[in-house]
């Protein structure tokens, strides 16, 4: 009898536990709804700077944020009911459970597998819901500032470089390690003229400023220049050609790569002997681009030289030496007489040959591995990336430190900067794209997924801010070109 009582009491006292318990879940049940309803409603009433279709987004994806809570809650309800249920038959001391008479230690070790189960099941439910929200925001502001355009396939190894030609009509050139350039018809596609004069991989291909000419660097230690005339075939509607983003991110293998069952390059007109040749390094000619005027060409070489020629008599005007080591990288002013090329030995130098008796030289230090381009923008800023992950923006009156650092996940490739928006095209080794500002606020990532985007290694990127179809650019080691539409003031009404 005793041992009865005492039971009772026990019983009694677990029974007040769980009601206070149960009083106080609906106690919190009731201030969550009363809660979740305001902000909501909050949102809606009040004035908002934010575009109607940018807040309509942002409701609808709280309302699912809610409503994804909401059935967590109501599930963690009905699992702690089933808990206290459990407890309950396993309150009564030597009762069969499954017709299994279970000791004292078996039945708590039993309510805290249970309780395990539990708690792994709500990490997994919420993880799995906050990351389907999240990844449906990203999708849906990806696929309102960027879209694929069109596929440029044919080329039978990795492009490394990627221009848009400055001069009517406009078309767009690849470089190859397949020893070939090719020129392209960016609204349909189709390969118009292909260039075999090199002997080795073609690792740059720029566009004279005025004519229809082109500048390719090869690993053959030569760069040529070659003439071109093109006849543009009728465009497809644009409406007709964009693609849309609408899936999720996924990781694609190496191994999905474009197939090319046919020479695309086979049925236009080929050319085979340039008109210049520019002949001087010792080494791989790893860049090439027109001074302003177009009048010279500056080449960068792995003999850790870079050489100014005069294109019309292709000699040798002077030779840029002070890298420690392989060059990677040169670029032009787009207006005065600049040269800056970048190097292996973290470094890049800017060469000034606006006045013909001075030809001064600076080094910009600030990266810690090679420096894979820097490139020029409006004004005095030069943008650099590395294999150091960063990107910097430099002011070219005062070099000592970057006046905005951008840090990435990826070794960055050739970057370009559009300059009448000033948006810097990042493409990384680890095949993404990304799109940020001079101040290094990242605006948006150009869509991947299994069907579209590049598969490889992005090289280049080239921005073309005049045409009405296509205004960026892209590149891999995935043998294909990628012209994409920017929607350029929805990206910048986001920032």
């Amino acid at each position: 009898m005793p041992t009865e009582s005492g039971s009772c009491s026990t019983a009694r006292q677990a029974k007040q536990k769980r009601k206070s318990h149960s009083l106080s879940i609906r106690r919190t049940n009731s201030s969550e709804q009363e809660r979740t309803g305001l902000p909501r409603e909050m949102l809606e009433g009040q004035d908002s700077k934010l575009p109607s279709s940018v807040r309509s987004t942002l409701l609808e994806l709280f309302g699912q944020i809610e409503r994804e809570f909401e059935n967590l809650y109501i599930e963690n309800l009905e699992l702690r009911r089933e808990i206290e249920t459990l407890n309950e038959r396993l309150a009564a001391e030597g009762q069969a459970i499954d017709g299994a008479e279970l000791s004292k230690g078996q039945l708590k070790t039993k309510a805290s597998h249970s309780t395990s189960q539990l708690s792994q099941k709500l990490k997994t439910t919420y993880k799995a819901s906050t990351s389907k929200i999240v990844s449906s925001f990203k999708t849906t502001t990806s696929r309102a500032v960027c879209q694929l355009v069109k596929e440029y396939i044919g080329h039978r190894d990795g492009i490394w470089d990627v221009s848009v030609a400055r001069t009517q009509p406009v078309v767009l050139g690849t470089a190859s390690a397949d020893h070939t350039a090719l020129l392209w018809s960016i609204e349909t596609g189709r390969c118009l003229v292909k260039y075999s004069g090199h002997v080795g991989s073609v690792n740059s291909i720029k566009f004279h400023p005025s004519e229809q000419l082109a500048l390719t660097a090869s690993g053959d230690q030569t760069a040529h220049i070659w003439s071109y005339a093109v006849q543009l075939p009728t465009p497809q509607p644009i409406a007709d050609t964009i693609q849309t983003c609408g899936e999720d991110e996924v990781e694609c293998s190496d191994k999905d790569e474009p197939d090319v069952d046919a020479d695309v390059s086979s049925d236009c007109p080929t050319i085979r002997v340039p008109l210049t040749s520019l002949k001087s390094h010792q080494g791989v000619v790893i860049a090439a681009d027109w001074l302003v005027g177009g009048k010279q060409a500056v080449t960068a070489s792995w003999d850790r030289t870079a050489n100014l020629f005069d294109v019309e008599t292709a000699e040798l005007v002077h030779s840029l030496t002070g890298h420690d080591q392989e060059l990677t990288h040169c670029c032009t002013h787009p207006t005065q007489r600049l040269v800056v090329t970048s190097s292996r030995d973290t470094t890049f130098r800017l060469w000034d040959f606006r006045d013909p008796s001075i030809h001064s030289v600076n080094v910009f230090q600030g990266h810690t591995d090679t420096v894979t381009s820097a490139v020029f923008t409006v004004g005095d800023n030069v943008v650099s990336g590395s294999d150091d992950r960063t990107v910097k923006v430099w002011d070219l009156r005062n070099m000592r430190s970057p006046i905005a650092t951008i840090r990435t996940d990826s070794a960055i490739n050739r970057i370009n900067v559009c300059v009448g928006q000033k948006i810097i095209a990042l493409p990384h080794d680890n095949r993404q794209v990304r799109l940020f500002d001079m101040s290094g606020v990242r605006l948006a990532r150009l869509p991947r997924s299994s069907r579209q985007g590049h598969r490889r290694m992005v090289c280049c990127s080239a921005w073309s801010e005049d045409h009405p179809m296509c205004n960026l650019f892209t590149c891999g080691f995935d043998r294909q070109a990628i012209g994409w539409n920017i929607n350029i003031p929805a990206l910048l009404q986001e920032k």
